[in-house]
């Protein structure tokens, strides 16, 4: 694992100059499509415009090449002013992955500020009537979707409280889970991707996906997030509900049928074109992530099975069926991930987070595996 992790990172710096190389200076990459040979990129308030800055960042924190880390910080002069972005939920994606692996790493305190006042302007788009955060703006399909992703997002929530010791960023957080663990899991431990609610009486209107195969069926990243989110919530509040619920996630994921022998799922755990269909490398390597933390907290036995498909997904990932050769791919790392299937949106692409989830997750078997 030492010699694949630190081929994955050399390939990352070889990638992502030229990924930089590729990206007009006023916007960040999104995708590539190898059957369009076509890349794509996006305006710095797309939810994913954080994690090209943040994956430079994990790779200049194990190369140490000074010429990722100068690419950082430009880029992250161009997103600066999302900060006070209110379109949406995503900040921590935009704002956390970016400034809060650069504050991490280099300890700057402007850095700090700008995801303090990123916290500040998420906790706007708080609706006290549902106790959660509104993902997406009302529209003609939604009234108040919240979608299981926004689970993520409350990293950034609690370590502001953590950093000011302001607790009004983590209530919200923990109202958020606790709103979440009610109304967005099922039985069998899988979740809804959208619960729309009304806004008036707080009562959950219909519960649908906007990106899985079905209503009910379990969409691969949605999945991913929510184990990820339910961990980073048990790390911050040791609250051990949150750490049983991301525990029956991890096994409805890994003990599920339909998970295939390398540990990389398909698009959708129901989708009823298996196997003929695609896999989503997106969710893989955020299930990587997740399971390596949940690991940290789990018993011994229990740590061994997550780490155990942790290593696997990472082995896979590395192999040439998921990687980039390099130079391929517009300077992407991993390839075969799907971002909307429903809408034909980024099917079978390179994608951003993609990339970032995969390289935390090698720095954490590094940091907490590797040598243990």
């Amino acid at each position: 694992m030492e010699k694949l992790i630190k081929e994955n990172f050399e390939l990352a710096a070889h990638q992502y100059k030229i990924l930089a190389e590729n990206t007009p200076a006023d916007v960040m990459p999104r995708n590539y499509s190898p059957t369009e040979n076509k890349f794509t990129t996006s305006k710095t308030t797309w939810w994913t415009s954080g994690f090209f800055p943040g994956s430079l960042w994990y790779i200049y924190e194990y190369t140490k090449d000074s010429a990722i880390k100068a690419e950082a910080e430009k880029r992250l002069g161009i997103i600066e002013h999302v900060k006070n972005y209110t379109g949406d939920h995503d900040l921590g994606f935009m704002i956390y992955c970016s400034f809060g692996n650069a504050y991490r790493i280099t300890g700057k305190p402007y850095y700090k500020e700008t995801v303090l006042t990123a916290a500040e302007t998420l906790i706007k788009r708080y609706r006290p009537s549902i106790r959660s955060i509104q993902s997406w703006d009302s529209s003609a399909n939604f009234r108040c979707p919240v979608i299981v992703d926004n689970m993520m997002n409350l990293e950034l929530l609690c370590w502001a409280s953590d950093e000011t010791r302001e607790p009004k960023y983590k209530v919200i957080a923990i109202d958020h889970t606790s709103t979440t663990l009610k109304n967005h899991y099922r039985s069998d431990n899988s979740s809804y991707h959208v619960v729309d609610y009304d806004l008036v009486t707080g009562k959950v209107v219909r519960k649908k996906t906007a990106q899985g195969f079905s209503d009910e069926s379990a969409w691969a990243r949605g999945q991913s997030w929510g184990l990820y989110g339910f961990v980073l919530m048990y790390r911050f509040t040791k609250e051990a509900q949150y750490l049983e619920h991301a525990k029956k996630i991890s096994k409805f994921l890994l003990h599920h049928p339909n998970l295939p022998k390398d540990k990389i799922p398909y698009w959708d755990y129901n989708a009823k074109e298996i196997p003929a269909t695609y896999r989503d490398v997106s969710a893989a390597s955020i299930m990587a992530s997740a399971l390596l933390e949940l690991g940290i907290y789990a018993d011994k036995e229990e740590k061994k099975e997550y780490a155990k498909a942790a290593k696997k997904i990472l082995q896979s990932l590395s192999t040439n069926t998921y990687r980039s050769m390099p130079g391929e791919n517009s300077g992407f790392i991993l390839k075969h991930n799907v971002g909307a299937l429903p809408y034909n949106s980024e099917v079978d692409v390179s994608l951003t987070y993609a990339d970032y989830y995969f390289l935390e997750a090698l720095m954490r078997y590094r940091n907490w595996y590797l040598y243990k």
